[in-house]
C-alpha cells in the first residue's frame, strides 16, 4: 500500500493511477551473506522445470537477483549448483556495467563463469567495447580476450574514431584497476601509442603508474616531450615525477609532492634542469607551500617561490603561472593566533626580484620585512562605540636587485586606532569616526641622504564623518517590474598637515582613483605617508533590480571630491589646489538580452577630457557562443584593445552540453568546430602585448584542441607557445593542457562537455 502521491519513472497528474516499469539501471547488488538470501525472480513466456532443481524460461526470460539482470531468448537455472546458463540475445547488467552477447554461463551468487563475445558498456567512464571472451572470475575481478575499447560509434569506415585494442585485460573491480596487455592505441585507423602493459583505473579514483605523454612547441625551447609519472603513495600523499625533454635545452624533471593531514597540508613542486644548452648552466624553480593547524587556532601558513637566475621568467613562463608577478617571487612565513577579540601574527617576507640589463625596463621591488610583528584589536566598547586598533614592529631591508637608487632600511613601530559612533536607521546611516596614525622610526646609518634623520617620530589625527541613504521604490523597467534604488553618500574628512619629508616611505604607495579609493580618507596606502585633508565627497548610485529574480538589471554612478583646502602631501609630491577632483561615473547593464555592457570613466573637469576610462561589452546568446571586447585609455601613458571569443565556426552546437554518443546507443562522431582566443593590442605603443589563438573540435566521443600563445617579455622580446590535446572521452587527455590558459583568459570560456563523465587522465603505462 502506497500512502499519498507517488510519481516515479515519468510524469503523471494527480489523479492518473501509478505506473511501475522495470529499470535495467538497478542499485549496487548487496555482497555477501545480504546477496545469499535475496530472492529469485525468473520470468518468460514459458516457464518449466523441476521443484528445488532447476527451470528453464524460453521467450523474452529474464532472470532478477538483487542488483543483477539477466536477459535472454532461453535462460536454463540449475538451483543446486547455483548455475544460470544464457542462450541468444543475452543481456546482463550489474552495478551499471552492461554485457551483451549469444552465450552466458554463470555461478550466479559466485559471479563465477564467462560470456562468449561480448560487447560491454561500463556506466561510470561512458564507454565499452567487444571481447572474444570474459572469465568472470569473482564479483570483483574479470578477465576479457582479445579486448577493444571506445567511446566512439562506428563511423563511415565501419570503424570507431578511436579504439583501443589488447590482447587480454584483468579487470579488478575491488581495487578499481585494470591492466591491459599488448595495448594498441589508434586514432582513425593510426597507431598513436602502444605499450606492453597499460594500467589503467575503472573509476575516478587515483592509481599510480605512468601518464599519458604530453607535447608542446617553445619559441624559447623548441619541441618539448614529457611523460609523466603518478606516485599514489596513500590516500592522503601522492607525487607526480615528470621526465622531460627539449630539443634545444635537453633534458629535465619536474616533481611535485603533496600531503593532507588532520592538521596540516602542503605541496612541494621542483622543476629542475641539470645543463641548459642555451645557457650553460643549471636552472631550477622552486615552489612550496605549508598550512598547519596546532590547535587553539594557532596556524602556520608558508609560501616559497624562488628560480635559479633572473631570466627564469622569460624562458620557462609556464613554471611561474601562480605567481602575484613573474618578476617578483615572494617567500612568506606567517604564524597567528586569536585572543578573544584580538589578533596577534608574526611574519616575514623575502622577495627575488627578476630583474633586467635594460633600465627602462627595470622594476622598483618592495621592502622585505624580517620580522613582522603586530596584533590587531576590533570589538565594541561602551554604549553603541566601534574601537579598532592595530599596533606592529616592522624590520625593513632591501632585497638583492631591489632598485636602481639606494634606499633607506631601517626599523618602524606603528599604531593605528580609531573610535567610531555608529547611528544605523532602516533607510540611512551617520558614523562620525576619529583616528590616528602614529609612527615612530629607527633608520640604519649611513644612509646618503642628509635631510633624513637617524630617529623619527610623528602621531597624524585623522576626524571624519560618513553618511549614506538608501531609498526604494516600485516601478517599471522596460514594460517589467523593477525596483529602483537611490544611493546616496557624504563624506567628510578632516587631518592636519604633518611635515613627513625627513621620514623614510617602506611600504606607501599611491591608491587607484576609484569608487571605492574616493571615499577614503588617504589618498595612500599602507602606513608611512597619509594626505592632509579637508575635504567633502559626495557620490550617488542607482540600481535597477528585478522584482522577482533580484538580478541587477542596470547599475549608474556618480562620484567627485571637492577639497576645502590645499593638498599639500600628495602622491607626486606637487601641492594639489584644484579644488574639484575628477568626475568619476561608472554603468553596467544586463537590459539587452545576451548582452553584458560595463564602462568607468574619469572625466577631468580641469581639461575637459576623459583622462581615464575602461569600457566593454560582451555578447553571451548561449553556451560556447562569446564574444568580449575591452577599451582602456590612461591618457598619456597607455591605450589598450581587448578582443575575446569562443564562437562556433562549423557544425552542430547544441544549447547543452552533449551526452556521449557511445551511451545514447549510437550517433556519429561528426563533430562542431570553435574558435577560441584572446588578444590585448596596445594602440599607444603599436604592437601586440599578448595573444591567444586557437581551435577546439567536438567529435564527441574525442575532442581536439590547438592554442597558440604569445607573452610580451619586453618591448621587443615575447614567448611563443604551441599546446594541443586530444581528448578521449571515457579514456584520458594526450598533449599539452591548455585548459588553464582558456580558463584564465578568455572571458565567458566554457569547457566544451562540461558536467559530463569523462575518464580521468590517470591511465598508467608500463
Amino acid at each position: 500500500m502506497l500512502a499519498g502521491t507517488v510519481r516515479a519513472q515519468g510524469t503523471t497528474g494527480p489523479d492518473e493511477p501509478i505506473e511501475l516499469r522495470p529499470s535495467p539501471a538497478l542499485q549496487q547488488a548487496p555482497r555477501g551473506e545480504a546477496a545469499r538470501r535475496l530472492p529469485i525472480t525468473l520470468s518468460a513466456q514459458t516457464v518449466t522445470g523441476s521443484p528445488d532443481l532447476d527451470a528453464v524460461a524460453e521467450g523474452h526470460a529474464e532472470f532478477r537477483r538483487g542488483g543483477m539482470r539477466i536477459s535472454a531468448d532461453k535462460l536454463r537455472y540449475e538451483q543446486a549448483n547455483d548455475l544460470a546458463t544464457a542462450l541468444g540475445n543475452v543481456r546482463i547488467s550489474r552495478d551499471g556495467n552492461v554485457y551483451t552477447g549469444p552465450e552466458l554461463q554463470l555461478k550466479v551468487q559466485r559471479f563465477e563463469g564467462f560470456f562468449l563475445s561480448p560487447t560491454y558498456h561500463f556506466a561510470r567512464t561512458g564507454a565499452g567495447g567487444v571481447a572474444k571472451r570474459i572469465d568472470f572470475i569473482d564479483d570483483q575481478r574479470a578477465m576479457a580476450t582479445a579486448a577493444t575499447y571506445t567511446s566512439c560509434p562506428a563511423d563511415g569506415s565501419g570503424g570507431p574514431a578511436w579504439l583501443l585494442t589488447t590482447d587480454k585485460v584483468n579487470l579488478d573491480f575491488g581495487t578499481n584497476t585494470g591492466v591491459a596487455e599488448g595495448a594498441v592505441l589508434r586514432f582513425y585507423g593510426v597507431p598513436i601509442l602502444a605499450a606492453p602493459k597499460m594500467s589503467f583505473p575503472l573509476s575516478d579514483e587515483r592509481k599510480s603508474g605512468w601518464l599519458p605523454p604530453s607535447m608542446g612547441l617553445d619559441s624559447k625551447s623548441g619541441f618539448q616531450f614529457s611523460i609523466p609519472y603518478y606516485w599514489n603513495i596513500a590516500p592522503n600523499r601522492d607525487a607526480t615525477i615528470t621526465p622531460e625533454i627539449s630539443t634545444r635545452r635537453g633534458p629535465s624533471v619536474e616533481t611535485e609532492f603533496r600531503y593532507l593531514e588532520p592538521s596540516y597540508s602542503g605541496d612541494v613542486k621542483l622543476n629542475l634542469m641539470p645543463n641548459d644548452r642555451v645557457t650553460g648552466h643549471s636552472r631550477y624553480a622552486l615552489t612550496a607551500g605549508h598550512d598547519s593547524d596546532f590547535g587553539n587556532d594557532l596556524l602556520l601558513k608558508m609560501r616559497v617561490l624562488r628560480v635559479s637566475d633572473a631570466d627564469y621568467w622569460k624562458d620557462f613562463p609556464r613554471d611561474l603561472s601562480s605567481s602575484l608577478t613573474p618578476r617578483l617571487l615572494a617567500s612568506d612565513f606567517q604564524i597567528s593566533r586569536p585572543f578573544g577579540d584580538w589578533n596577534t601574527y608574526a611574519r616575514v617576507q623575502k622577495w627575488q626580484v627578476l630583474q633586467t640589463l635594460d633600465p627602462t625596463t627595470r622594476i622598483e621591488a618592495p621592502y622585505e620585512r624580517a620580522p613582522q610583528i603586530g596584533a590587531r584589536y576590533t570589538g565594541r566598547v561602551g554604549p553603541g562605540l566601534e574601537l579598532g586598533f592595530e599596533t606592529e614592529f616592522n624590520r625593513f631591508t632591501n632585497p638583492t636587485n631591489a632598485s636602481l637608487t639606494p634606499r633607506p632600511t631601517g626599523n618602524r613601530v606603528h599604531a593605528l586606532g580609531s573610535i567610531a559612533w555608529p547611528y544605523h536607521t532602516p533607510g540611512w546611516t551617520l558614523t562620525p569616526r576619529l583616528s590616528f596614525n602614529a609612527a615612530s622610526y629607527s633608520i640604519d646609518q649611513p644612509f646618503g641622504s642628509a635631510s633624513m634623520a637617524a630617529n623619527g617620530t610623528r602621531v597624524i589625527p585623522t576626524v571624519s564623518l560618513d553618511s549614506a541613504w538608501v531609498f526604494e521604490r516600485d516601478t517599471t523597467f522596460f514594460g517589467k517590474p523593477v525596483r529602483q534604488t537611490l544611493e546616496p553618500r557624504l563624506l567628510y574628512v578632516n587631518t592636519p598637515y604633518r611635515d613627513q619629508s625627513g621620514l623614510p616611505n617602506f611600504d606607501a604607495y599611491a591608491k587607484d582613483f576609484n569608487f571605492d579609493s574616493i571615499f577614503s580618507g588617504n589618498a595612500f596606502s599602507g602606513v608611512d605617508r597619509v594626505s592632509d585633508a579637508h575635504q567633502v565627497t559626495a557620490g550617488v548610485t542607482t540600481r535597477f533590480i528585478n522584482a522577482e529574480s533580484g538580478a541587477e538589471r542596470l547599475r549608474l554612478g556618480i562620484a567627485q571630491r571637492y577639497l576645502l583646502r590645499d593638498q599639500l602631501i600628495t602622491p607626486d609630491a606637487q601641492p594639489l589646489t584644484q579644488r574639484l577632483s575628477d568626475l568619476l561615473l561608472l554603468a553596467s547593464t544586463t537590459v539587452i538580452p545576451a548582452w553584458s555592457l560595463d564602462a568607468s570613466l574619469q572625466y577631468s573637469p580641469d581639461s575637459n577630457r576623459v583622462t581615464r576610462s575602461i569600457v566593454s561589452a560582451r555578447y553571451s546568446p548561449g553556451p560556447y557562443r562569446t564574444l568580449s571586447a575591452t577599451w582602456r585609455l590612461t591618457r598619456g601613458l597607455s591605450e589598450q584593445i581587448e578582443l575575446g571569443w569562443q564562437w562556433p565556426l562549423f557544425g552542430p552546437t547544441p544549447d547543452a552540453p552533449r551526452r556521449n554518443a557511445a551511451a545514447e546507443g549510437g550517433g556519429s562522431c561528426k563533430g562542431s568546430w570553435y574558435g577560441v582566443g584572446r588578444i590585448n593590442y596596445s594602440t599607444l605603443e603599436s604592437r601586440l602585448v599578448d595573444a591567444i589563438a586557437g581551435v577546439e573540435y567536438d567529435a564527441g566521443c574525442w575532442i581536439g584542441r590547438i592554442v597558440a600563445t604569445r607573452q610580451s617579455t619586453g618591448l621587443s622580446e615575447a614567448t611563443t607557445r604551441l599546446l594541443f590535446q586530444l581528448e578521449l572521452v571515457g579514456l584520458s587527455r594526450l598533449g599539452s593542457n591548455p585548459l588553464q590558459v582558456l580558463k584564465d583568459n578568455i572571458p565567458g570560456y566554457k569547457l566544451l562537455r562540461e558536467g559530463r563523465a569523462v575518464a580521468p587522465a590517470s591511465s598508467a603505462y608500463d
